[in-house]
């Protein structure tokens, strides 16, 4: 399966390019909210995206009634889908393209309604407030604006949801019940509520107002915590026969994925990693590679003390002492809940094609308990033909992607 298209909307750029080289370059895209800002006394500091004005994406009375999370998965899946060169209809047959996106739901507008109740009574209530939080909302949207009349779902597995988007898109395509599938996910966590819940879980980074490109630091002696972020990331997967029929190109190739859970804590990882450690071996069984085939990791490194532990053993369990170069590249983008999975997934097929790996941002003392191969500092080349990306999720949901270099001869440079 190759992707031959990729839309990106992150705090740090809006194409692949321009995240790797944000991120090789160490330029962080997180910032304090600015004063007078609704987050302004909830967080200390977050990963804002550009603004995106919803009339661009969904013309109409609509556009004032979706969440931002819609309008974001919206603008990624029209960018990926130009950029693969698809219109549906002419590329690929409606009835054989389908759209796996995914988000937590319209979190933002749902706390707005509520107030909205709470102030008016019930006429304060919009008649469009599914519409606009139902997690389905983004592929359904995508689907309307795009024609796309084939399988069309949302998957709920919280930070891993875009990572099992790709892997359930990758299973249609090998199941020939899609020649194309849209995939990805998008989230918009940024408002009061879930910035509150995150901090009274104390999972947030703190002491970091003064110095915000610094908060997020995975596998660093000094990290304390997750930096929240909003984005979006959408892939287009095509089956290689296809991609050749239409004389299309490719980043990278689907070779494999595995997915577990860890049936341990709805919040905390295993200690031990055992539950990622299994995923990552079925993940490596399905692409059929060893693990000395690989030639880079990007973790999901949070920065939070028990995830980033728990990962770098399920590492070390899999690949041993001499396992791949790894980089974890939330400290740049903060974390984007379930579209991380889908951004450092378009992140490592760039990385691949570039022949270039970025450094994890802020690495300057590594916790030895996270001991690994890690990439810091600067950027390092590499000729790795296959890679691994990795994303956990609340409940244990455990997701590993395996992405090689694309099977087509038309290589494609992000």
């Amino acid at each position: 399966m190759a992707v031959t298209g990729m839309g990106l909307v992150t705090p740090v750029g809006t194409s692949a390019a321009a995240v790797l080289a944000a991120m090789c370059e160490g330029r962080s895209g997180l910032a304090a909210p600015a004063a007078g800002h609704a987050l302004d006394g909830c967080l200390e500091v977050a990963g804002f995206s550009p603004p995106i004005d919803p009339e661009s994406v969904l013309p109409g009375p609509q556009a004032r009634t979706v969440d931002r999370s819609i309008v974001m998965a919206l603008r990624a899946a029209e960018d990926a889908l130009a950029d693969a060169g698809i219109e549906v209809g002419r590329d690929v047959d409606p009835y054989r393209i389908a759209v796996i996106v995914s988000n937590v739901g319209g979190s933002a507008t749902l706390e707005q309604q509520v107030l909205s109740r709470a102030a008016r009574g019930r006429l304060g209530v919009s008649p469009y407030l599914l519409a606009g939080v139902l997690p389905n909302m983004g592929a359904a949207h995508i689907a309307i604006r795009h024609g796309i009349r084939g399988y069309s779902s949302s998957i709920g597995t919280a930070c891993a949801a875009g990572a099992q988007s790709i892997g359930e898109a990758a299973r249609l395509l090998r199941a020939d019940e899609a020649d194309v599938v849209v995939c990805g996910c998008s989230e918009a966590p940024l408002h009061p509520t879930f910035a509150d819940a995150f901090g009274n879980a104390r999972a947030l980074a703190r002491g970091w107002a003064k110095d915000p490109g610094g908060a997020s630091r995975p596998f660093d002696r000094r990290r304390n915590g997750l930096v929240l972020g909003e984005g979006a990331g959408v892939l287009v997967l095509e089956r290689l026969a296809h991609a050749d029929a239409r004389g299309a190109g490719g980043y990278a190739a689907v070779l494999g994925w595995g997915a577990t859970n860890d049936a341990h804590h709805i919040m905390t990882p295993r200690a031990d990693g055992e539950g990622a450690a299994t995923c990552l071996r079925r993940a490596l069984a399905d692409a059929d590679l060893a693990p000395g085939d690989i030639g880079y990791l990007n973790a999901h490194g949070t920065g939070t003390r028990l995830g980033d532990l728990a990962e770098a053993a399920a590492v070390r369990t899999v690949f041993g002492e001499h396992g791949p170069p790894v980089s974890a590249t939330k400290a740049v983008t903060g974390h984007l809940l379930g579209a991380s999975g889908a951004v450092e997934a378009a992140v490592t097929a760039a990385a691949l094609g570039r022949g270039l790996l970025p450094p994890t941002h802020n690495l300057q003392d590594p916790d030895p308990g996270c001991a690994l191969d890690h990439v810091r500092g600067a950027p390092r080349a590499t000729r790795a033909e296959a890679a691994v990306s990795t994303s956990f999720g609340f409940g244990g949901h455990n997701v590993s992607l395996v992405l090689g270099a694309p099977a087509t001869r038309r290589v494609r440079r992000a």
